[in-house]
């Protein structure tokens, strides 16, 4: 195999495809920090353990992971940028009032979704914290419709999926439909696994 090959699933970003990418990144970041959000810069590489708490367990499976030679530590390589802003939020700045974070960091994934898909990503998000209730829930749909819009994508582009999930929802209808109770650990892996 000849060495310049890319591994499967990688590729690289050529002049115009990488100056349209920085457009679109610099315009969805302008448009986060209108509404409020904070960048925030989280590292590539963190403590495995740090990756995969709470929630995140679910990103193990697909992320790269190797020994720190300096001090023999498990590292990992995100795969999601999410689980460390809410670490920045609940470590590093721990706020009394809502907190309003946005990123737009790499992240590999060891296997790729599906056929057609890349390992490394370029993950761009805005993170809410300290504020529950509808009005929350609101303000990430408009935001997100509001990126959409700025970047020019319309409510005619085909390949265009918002996925909303919220826990409180399915806490609602286990306790309205006390059957459903009886399959909720495989509802709840499947919902996070999507």
């Amino acid at each position: 195999m000849p060495l310049w090959r890319l591994p499967d699933h990688f590729s690289d970003v050529l002049p115009s495809e990488a100056r349209q990418l920085e457009s679109l990144r610099f315009a969805a970041l302008e448009t986060l920090r209108t509404w409020g959000y904070e960048l925030v810069a989280p590292p590539l590489l963190e403590h495995l353990g740090a990756l995969t708490t709470g929630t995140a367990q679910d990103l193990e499976a697909v992320m790269f992971k190797l020994v720190d030679p300096a001090s023999g530590a498990l590292l990992g390589i995100r795969a999601d940028v999410t689980p460390q802003v809410a670490r920045i939020d609940a470590h590093l700045l721990n706020r009394q009032s809502p907190t309003r974070l946005c990123y737009c960091a790499p992240a590999l994934r060891s296997v790729p979704s599906d056929a057609f898909s890349q390992r490394e990503l370029l993950q761009l998000g805005a993170e809410l914290f300290g504020h529950v209730g509808a009005e929350a829930d609101f303000e990430i749909q408009d935001l997100a419709l509001a990126v959409l819009k700025k970047l020019g994508v319309t409510a005619a582009a085909k390949n265009v999926t918002l996925a909303l999930s919220h826990s409180g929802v399915l806490t609602a209808v286990f306790e309205a439909h006390p059957p459903l109770r009886s399959v909720q650990a495989a509802l709840l892996q499947a919902l996070q696994t999507k």
